[in-house]
Protein backbone atom coordinates (compact mmCIF):
# COMPACT_ATOMS: atom_id res chain seq x y z
CA UNK A 1 0.00 0.00 0.00
CA UNK A 2 1.54 3.20 -0.89
CA UNK A 3 -0.84 5.88 1.25
CA UNK A 4 0.70 7.02 4.14
CA UNK A 5 -2.65 8.38 5.73
CA UNK A 6 -4.84 5.80 7.15
CA UNK A 7 -7.76 7.11 5.62
CA UNK A 8 -6.11 6.03 2.11
CA UNK A 9 -5.01 2.92 3.56
CA UNK A 10 -8.58 1.92 4.61
CA UNK A 11 -9.89 3.26 1.17
CA UNK A 12 -7.58 0.93 -0.90
CA UNK A 13 -7.88 -2.17 1.54
CA UNK A 14 -11.73 -1.94 1.38
CA UNK A 15 -11.65 -1.77 -2.66
CA UNK A 16 -9.59 -4.64 -2.77
CA UNK A 17 -11.85 -6.55 -0.14
CA UNK A 18 -15.19 -5.54 -2.05
CA UNK A 19 -13.47 -7.07 -4.95
CA UNK A 20 -12.99 -10.10 -3.92
CA UNK A 21 -16.80 -10.32 -2.45
CA UNK A 22 -15.69 -10.30 1.40
CA UNK A 23 -19.06 -9.01 3.18
CA UNK A 24 -19.06 -5.56 4.32
CA UNK A 25 -15.21 -4.60 2.85
CA UNK A 26 -15.98 -1.08 4.62
CA UNK A 27 -15.97 -1.92 7.93
CA UNK A 28 -13.82 -5.01 7.88
CA UNK A 29 -10.66 -2.60 6.71
CA UNK A 30 -11.66 0.21 9.72
CA UNK A 31 -11.90 -2.80 12.29
CA UNK A 32 -8.71 -4.03 11.19
CA UNK A 33 -6.80 -0.86 11.39
CA UNK A 34 -8.17 -0.11 14.64
CA UNK A 35 -6.55 -3.24 15.50
CA UNK A 36 -3.56 -2.55 14.42
CA UNK A 37 -3.27 1.00 15.24
CA UNK A 38 -5.06 0.99 19.13
CA UNK A 39 -7.52 3.37 17.94
CA UNK A 40 -11.25 3.44 18.02
CA UNK A 41 -13.05 3.07 14.19
CA UNK A 42 -13.95 6.82 15.15
CA UNK A 43 -10.23 7.94 15.68
CA UNK A 44 -8.89 6.90 12.50
CA UNK A 45 -9.99 9.89 10.18
CA UNK A 46 -8.31 12.42 12.42
CA UNK A 47 -5.15 10.00 13.64
CA UNK A 48 -1.86 10.70 12.16
CA UNK A 49 0.08 8.72 9.56
CA UNK A 50 0.61 4.98 10.79
CA UNK A 51 4.28 3.95 10.35
CA UNK A 52 5.47 1.66 8.20
CA UNK A 53 5.65 -0.97 11.14
CA UNK A 54 1.94 -0.56 11.06
CA UNK A 55 0.93 -0.16 7.10
CA UNK A 56 2.84 -3.88 6.87
CA UNK A 57 1.03 -5.07 9.74
CA UNK A 58 -2.52 -4.01 8.08
CA UNK A 59 -1.42 -4.75 4.73
CA UNK A 60 -0.78 -8.79 6.07
CA UNK A 61 -4.07 -8.50 7.90
CA UNK A 62 -5.70 -6.79 5.09
CA UNK A 63 -3.96 -10.15 2.94
CA UNK A 64 -5.57 -12.97 5.30
CA UNK A 65 -8.85 -11.37 5.08
CA UNK A 66 -8.66 -10.97 1.16
CA UNK A 67 -8.11 -15.41 1.60
CA UNK A 68 -11.30 -15.33 3.56
CA UNK A 69 -10.12 -15.86 7.30
CA UNK A 70 -12.85 -14.80 9.49
CA UNK A 71 -12.14 -10.94 10.86
CA UNK A 72 -12.83 -12.46 14.75
CA UNK A 73 -9.64 -14.44 13.96
CA UNK A 74 -7.04 -11.74 12.92
CA UNK A 75 -8.25 -9.34 15.81
CA UNK A 76 -8.55 -12.35 17.96
CA UNK A 77 -12.11 -11.39 19.36
CA UNK A 78 -16.16 -11.82 18.76
CA UNK A 79 -17.97 -8.92 19.66
CA UNK A 80 -21.44 -10.91 21.18
CA UNK A 81 -24.43 -8.94 22.20
CA UNK A 82 -22.70 -6.82 25.36
CA UNK A 83 -19.10 -8.18 25.96
CA UNK A 84 -16.05 -9.25 23.61
CA UNK A 85 -15.68 -12.92 23.33
CA UNK A 86 -11.17 -14.00 22.90
CA UNK A 87 -11.98 -16.54 19.54
CA UNK A 88 -9.50 -18.08 17.18
CA UNK A 89 -8.51 -21.09 15.85
CA UNK A 90 -10.13 -24.32 17.27
CA UNK A 91 -13.64 -22.26 18.48
CA UNK A 92 -16.80 -21.53 16.53
CA UNK A 93 -16.63 -17.88 16.15
CA UNK A 94 -20.06 -16.79 17.59
CA UNK A 95 -22.94 -15.19 14.88
CA UNK A 96 -24.95 -12.48 15.71
CA UNK A 97 -28.01 -14.60 14.83
CA UNK A 98 -27.44 -16.16 18.13
CA UNK A 99 -28.27 -12.90 20.17
CA UNK A 100 -31.97 -13.58 19.47
CA UNK A 101 -31.86 -16.85 20.96
CA UNK A 102 -30.44 -15.10 24.12
CA UNK A 103 -33.07 -12.55 24.07
CA UNK A 104 -36.03 -15.54 24.56
CA UNK A 105 -33.58 -16.76 26.73
CA UNK A 106 -33.39 -13.97 29.46
CA UNK A 107 -37.28 -13.70 28.73
CA UNK A 108 -37.77 -17.43 30.06
CA UNK A 109 -35.24 -17.64 32.63
CA UNK A 110 -37.07 -17.32 35.91
CA UNK A 111 -35.38 -15.00 38.83
CA UNK A 112 -32.10 -17.18 40.69
CA UNK A 113 -32.88 -19.76 37.84
CA UNK A 114 -30.78 -22.72 36.95
CA UNK A 115 -29.20 -22.90 33.34
CA UNK A 116 -27.42 -25.32 30.77
CA UNK A 117 -26.08 -24.11 27.59
CA UNK A 118 -25.08 -26.93 26.02
CA UNK A 119 -22.24 -27.43 22.94
CA UNK A 120 -21.22 -23.93 24.26
CA UNK A 121 -18.39 -23.54 21.97
CA UNK A 122 -16.65 -20.00 23.17
CA UNK A 123 -19.17 -19.91 25.75
CA UNK A 124 -21.24 -17.15 24.04
CA UNK A 125 -24.87 -17.89 25.46
CA UNK A 126 -23.67 -18.45 28.71
CA UNK A 127 -21.46 -15.47 29.12
CA UNK A 128 -24.26 -13.53 27.72
CA UNK A 129 -26.94 -14.90 30.14
CA UNK A 130 -24.93 -15.04 33.12
CA UNK A 131 -23.14 -11.17 33.11
CA UNK A 132 -26.78 -10.12 32.05
CA UNK A 133 -29.10 -11.96 34.95
CA UNK A 134 -25.96 -12.59 37.25
CA UNK A 135 -28.75 -13.73 39.75
CA UNK A 136 -29.05 -17.03 37.32
CA UNK A 137 -26.66 -20.33 37.78
CA UNK A 138 -25.21 -21.21 34.51
CA UNK A 139 -23.36 -24.26 33.21
CA UNK A 140 -21.50 -24.36 30.27
CA UNK A 141 -20.84 -27.90 28.47
CA UNK A 142 -18.28 -28.11 25.50
CA UNK A 143 -16.58 -31.44 24.34
CA UNK A 144 -13.74 -30.36 22.26
CA UNK A 145 -10.65 -29.76 24.46
CA UNK A 146 -9.48 -27.02 21.96
CA UNK A 147 -12.80 -24.95 22.32
CA UNK A 148 -12.77 -25.76 26.12
CA UNK A 149 -9.76 -23.59 26.50
CA UNK A 150 -11.93 -20.19 24.98
CA UNK A 151 -14.52 -21.45 26.87
CA UNK A 152 -12.70 -21.17 29.87
CA UNK A 153 -10.79 -18.05 29.09
CA UNK A 154 -13.58 -16.22 28.22
CA UNK A 155 -16.08 -17.44 31.36
CA UNK A 156 -13.48 -16.65 33.88
CA UNK A 157 -15.47 -13.92 36.56
CA UNK A 158 -18.69 -15.01 35.50
CA UNK A 159 -19.65 -16.99 37.55
CA UNK A 160 -20.82 -19.64 35.08
CA UNK A 161 -19.38 -23.02 35.12
CA UNK A 162 -17.25 -24.35 32.66
CA UNK A 163 -17.54 -28.19 31.96
CA UNK A 164 -15.68 -30.21 29.61
CA UNK A 165 -18.29 -33.41 28.85
CA UNK A 166 -20.25 -34.12 25.86
CA UNK A 167 -24.03 -32.73 26.28
CA UNK A 168 -25.61 -35.85 25.12
CA UNK A 169 -24.11 -38.20 26.95
CA UNK A 170 -26.52 -39.65 29.95
CA UNK A 171 -24.03 -39.32 32.97
CA UNK A 172 -22.98 -35.10 32.00
CA UNK A 173 -24.39 -32.71 34.48
CA UNK A 174 -26.45 -36.00 35.72
CA UNK A 175 -26.45 -34.12 39.35
CA UNK A 176 -29.01 -31.80 37.87
CA UNK A 177 -31.03 -34.08 36.28
CA UNK A 178 -34.86 -32.84 36.59
CA UNK A 179 -33.79 -29.48 38.45
CA UNK A 180 -33.00 -27.20 35.43
CA UNK A 181 -35.33 -24.22 34.63
CA UNK A 182 -33.52 -23.67 31.12
CA UNK A 183 -31.90 -25.34 28.59
CA UNK A 184 -29.97 -23.43 25.77
CA UNK A 185 -27.84 -24.92 22.47
CA UNK A 186 -26.42 -24.03 19.51
CA UNK A 187 -25.27 -27.22 18.47
CA UNK A 188 -23.55 -28.47 15.00
CA UNK A 189 -26.19 -28.54 13.14
CA UNK A 190 -25.71 -27.34 8.84
CA UNK A 191 -25.45 -30.21 6.82
CA UNK A 192 -23.01 -32.20 5.65
CA UNK A 193 -23.67 -31.64 1.76
CA UNK A 194 -24.61 -27.75 2.32
CA UNK A 195 -22.68 -25.11 0.42
CA UNK A 196 -21.20 -22.48 3.32
CA UNK A 197 -19.79 -19.22 3.36
CA UNK A 198 -15.87 -19.32 2.48
CA UNK A 199 -15.16 -18.24 6.42
CA UNK A 200 -16.86 -21.40 7.53
CA UNK A 201 -13.73 -23.41 6.58
CA UNK A 202 -11.70 -21.74 9.40
CA UNK A 203 -14.50 -23.02 11.91
CA UNK A 204 -13.89 -26.37 13.50
CA UNK A 205 -16.09 -28.86 11.23
CA UNK A 206 -17.34 -30.74 14.43
CA UNK A 207 -18.84 -27.41 15.94
CA UNK A 208 -20.67 -26.50 11.97
CA UNK A 209 -21.63 -30.15 11.10
CA UNK A 210 -23.85 -32.80 12.08
CA UNK A 211 -25.00 -36.21 9.92
CA UNK A 212 -28.49 -37.35 9.44
CA UNK A 213 -29.30 -33.81 7.62
CA UNK A 214 -27.71 -31.83 10.45
CA UNK A 215 -29.91 -33.67 12.89
CA UNK A 216 -28.54 -36.27 13.87
CA UNK A 217 -27.33 -34.08 17.09
CA UNK A 218 -30.21 -32.13 17.67
CA UNK A 219 -32.42 -35.29 18.09
CA UNK A 220 -30.49 -37.00 21.16
CA UNK A 221 -30.04 -33.51 22.82
CA UNK A 222 -33.74 -32.85 23.44
CA UNK A 223 -33.56 -35.97 24.92
CA UNK A 224 -31.04 -34.61 27.44
CA UNK A 225 -32.23 -31.64 27.86
CA UNK A 226 -35.85 -33.03 28.58
CA UNK A 227 -34.16 -35.47 31.53
CA UNK A 228 -32.27 -31.45 32.97
CA UNK A 229 -35.09 -29.75 32.76
CA UNK A 230 -38.05 -29.70 35.82
CA UNK A 231 -41.72 -29.79 34.64
CA UNK A 232 -42.56 -26.41 32.93
CA UNK A 233 -39.08 -25.61 32.24
CA UNK A 234 -37.54 -24.16 28.88
CA UNK A 235 -35.54 -25.59 26.04
CA UNK A 236 -33.98 -23.35 23.07
CA UNK A 237 -31.63 -24.51 20.26
CA UNK A 238 -30.86 -23.06 17.02
CA UNK A 239 -31.27 -24.91 13.79
CA UNK A 240 -30.30 -24.60 10.05
CA UNK A 241 -32.89 -23.24 8.05
CA UNK A 242 -34.21 -25.86 6.04
CA UNK A 243 -35.26 -27.60 9.53
CA UNK A 244 -38.15 -25.31 10.55
CA UNK A 245 -40.29 -28.51 10.19
CA UNK A 246 -37.90 -31.13 11.88
CA UNK A 247 -36.78 -29.10 14.58
CA UNK A 248 -40.31 -28.35 16.21
CA UNK A 249 -41.21 -32.11 15.06
CA UNK A 250 -38.12 -33.68 17.00
CA UNK A 251 -39.25 -31.03 20.11
CA UNK A 252 -43.31 -32.41 20.26
CA UNK A 253 -42.19 -35.94 20.11
CA UNK A 254 -39.76 -35.60 23.17
CA UNK A 255 -42.25 -34.60 25.39
CA UNK A 256 -42.31 -30.60 24.86
CA UNK A 257 -45.33 -28.40 24.62
CA UNK A 258 -46.13 -25.02 23.37
CA UNK A 259 -43.35 -25.64 20.64
CA UNK A 260 -42.41 -22.45 18.35
CA UNK A 261 -40.39 -21.36 15.85
CA UNK A 262 -38.55 -18.44 15.20
CA UNK A 263 -37.26 -16.70 12.32
CA UNK A 264 -34.24 -14.00 12.27
CA UNK A 265 -34.00 -10.79 11.42
CA UNK A 266 -33.52 -12.05 7.79
CA UNK A 267 -36.87 -13.77 8.21
CA UNK A 268 -34.96 -17.35 7.88
CA UNK A 269 -35.98 -20.52 10.47
CA UNK A 270 -33.40 -20.03 13.18
CA UNK A 271 -34.43 -21.59 16.44
CA UNK A 272 -36.88 -23.70 17.81
CA UNK A 273 -38.48 -23.56 21.38
CA UNK A 274 -40.68 -25.30 23.81
CA UNK A 275 -41.95 -26.36 27.41
CA UNK A 276 -41.51 -29.30 29.31
CA UNK A 277 -44.36 -30.86 29.74
CA UNK A 278 -45.64 -30.94 33.17
CA UNK A 279 -45.74 -34.75 34.73
CA UNK A 280 -48.81 -36.15 35.46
Amino acid sequence: MTSTSWTGAIAAAAARLAEAGVPSPRVDAELLAAHVSGLRRGQLLAADAPGEDHLAAFADLVERRLGREPLQHLTGSAAFRYGELAVGPGVFVPRPETELLVDWALEHLPEGGTVIDACSGSGAIAHAIATERPDSRVWAVEADPDAFEWLESNLQGTGAVPVLADAVAPGTLAELDGQVDLVVANPPYVPMDMEVAPEVDFDPSGAVYADEAGLSVIQPLALRAARWLAPGGWYGFEHDDTHGRAAPEILGVSGFTEVADHDDLAGRSRFTTGKLGLSP
